[in-house]
């Protein structure tokens, strides 16, 4: 076995609608069999849309840079550099930047997800 080391510059960013989101581990990268990992930028203001839930698995976040609110199956918690937050099976969810910078988050999977794996849920919102 040999280490894997991959630096999130050296990984194309998908833009995304309120984020930018580079797919640091996965299975083809990194022969990862359990977890999957991405970075995701969100710019000042914006939410990553459109809310969403991952029904095959967990999705735990780490916000690394800024601030701002998660939206967790209907209930708003805020969120700063330094947050963990945990988005259960099945739980609708959103992440929003109310910071004045770019937020910086770092997003776990288990088992392995990509977009394909993700539920799509429109109409929902924070509250104003």
């Amino acid at each position: 076995m040999s280490v894997r080391v991959v630096h999130e510059s050296d990984v194309e960013a998908v833009a995304l609608p309120g984020r930018s989101l580079r797919w640091l581990v996965t299975p083809e990268r990194m022969n990862a069999e359990h977890l999957s990992v991405c970075m995701i930028r969100v710019p000042p203001g914006e939410s990553v849309r459109p809310a969403h839930c991952h029904p095959h698995g967990e999705e735990a976040i780490h916000i690394i840079h800024g601030s701002g609110r998660v939206l967790v199956d209907g209930e708003v918690a805020a969120v700063r550099e330094g947050s963990t937050v945990l988005f259960p099976r099945g739980a609708v969810h959103m992440l929003q930047n109310t910071g004045a910078g770019e937020m910086r988050v770092i997003c776990f999977f288990a088992p392995p997800s990509d977009l394909s794996n993700y539920k799509f849920v429109e109409g929902v919102d924070f509250p104003i």
